[in-house]
């Protein structure tokens, strides 16, 4: 099942102090005015270097995705088409006779997974932006791995305990979704909404191309063109391997996250509008097709419609107008949303499928939502902060030790 799709859920703070120079072959930074070393009077008659001003945290961005996975989450338990028919055994009946107003909303809910694709693709450009490969490769470990490895176990385990809603896998196949490979092992997923996972896991190979030759504004306007035209031609040329590389249904998201943040960093020109253009135009088509071949419960112009609000919302962020907000609440928001998206949909139905009948559906998936939220603050306190910080020693002693054997150590 495809299910709803998420993006990778990282920090989205801006790596201050830690500007490169600006690139030859693209636009400067957009600069906060002229400025000089605090040191040092200007002299007479001399042009004051522009600034290159410190980018505040994206708080707003914390919050849509937040927004996000709550759309997702409200759409696995009251608007899928799995869940309005009838015996169904979650809610054993049909949910839209059950809730109809809600499941009508809850049906737009899987485009919360275009919206992580879209945010993934701006905050991994942000993130990377003057870094190392070796801590780009540390940073996506140390993020996503943590709360993946905990989500396994503890769905494991309610599945066990509340059997007959999902299939089981055997412990084989449990194992291998460890690694978070288990997509291009032709093993299922130990929960639905992992197969996102893989999509992203393609975009950062592909995009760990760019960061070895160092992030600049043309190379990664390059990259967007050309992973458009192979995601393009992929259905075409009916090449396995290049449909796997290239990821025509996730590929045209990614994009727009990509020369959302170059408007940010660089500022707006008619080369990024264009690329943000085409992946609408591209967007809107693959989420018909997703709605005709998977969802069957929304219409075209109403997923459509949320995906283009969206879009202008992150229009906004990257030409700086919600660079004011800084509400401290939505560093929280976005600290929850990775754990909360990879523990809330089998666990979840199974939890309702238990207590459908002694709770008003309406109030029960509010209290659902509600206990997963509590439960993912447990999790980034308690799971993701202390193993992130032990495996950030471990991979950075690693690779010391490669060093240091490389120069006859």
């Amino acid at each position: 099942m495809r299910g709803a799709r998420n993006g990778t859920l990282i920090s989205t703070r801006a790596d201050h102090g830690h500007r490169p120079p600006v690139p030859a072959d693209g636009p400067p930074p957009r600069s906060a005015g002229p400025a000089r070393p605090a040191d040092a009077a200007p002299r007479r008659g001399t042009a004051r270097a522009p600034l290159r001003r410190e980018r505040p945290r994206l708080y707003v961005v914390d919050g849509i995705r937040l927004v996000a996975a709550l759309m997702v989450a409200f759409h696995h338990y009251a608007g899928t088409e799995r869940v309005d028919r009838a015996g169904n055994p979650i809610w054993d009946r049909s949910v839209s006779d059950v809730m109809p107003t809600v499941f009508r909303l809850a049906s737009y809910g899987w485009t919360g997974v275009e919206i992580f694709f879209v945010i993934s693709g701006f905050v991994i450009c942000m993130s990377c932006w003057g870094r190392t490969p070796r801590q780009f490769f540390v940073s996506r470990v140390i993020r996503l791995y943590p709360a993946y490895w905990f989500a396994i176990a503890f769905t494991s385990v309610v599945l066990a305990l509340v059997p007959g809603v999902w299939e089981r896998l055997d412990p084989r196949e449990t194992l291998l979704n460890l690694t978070m490979l288990q997509a291009g092992s032709g093993v299922g997923n130990v929960d639905g909404v992992y197969w996102t996972l893989w999509a992203e896991l393609r975009f950062y190979l592909l995009f760990l191309l760019v960061v070895v030759t160092g992030l600049t504004y043309r190379r990664v306007v390059v990259f967007c063109c050309a992973w458009g035209a192979a995601a393009m031609l992929a259905p075409r040329a009916e090449l396995p391997l290049l449909d796997l590389v290239a990821n025509p249904d996730g590929a045209w998201y990614f994009i727009a996250g990509l020369a959302l943040y170059l408007m940010y960093r660089f500022g707006q020109d008619l080369l990024l509008w264009g690329i943000l253009a085409m992946s609408w135009l591209m967007a809107q088509r693959e989420l018909g097709t997703r709605i005709d071949e998977v969802e069957h419960v929304s219409g075209w112009r109403g997923s459509v419609a949320i995906y283009t609000v969206f879009l202008l919302v992150m229009v906004a962020v990257a030409l700086g107008a919600t660079d004011r907000i800084r509400w401290r609440w939505l560093v929280t928001a976005g600290a929850l949303t990775y754990p909360f998206y990879l523990l809330h949909y089998a666990a979840g139905t199974a939890v309702i499928s238990r207590l459908r009948d002694t709770v008003d559906p309406r109030l029960l998936v509010v209290l659902v939502v509600a206990g997963f939220l509590v439960l993912s603050w447990g999790v980034h306190r308690w799971v993701e902060r202390p193993l992130a910080g032990l495996l950030k020693r471990g991979l950075d002693t690693s690779f010391a030790r490669m060093r240091n054997a490389g120069n006859g150590g």
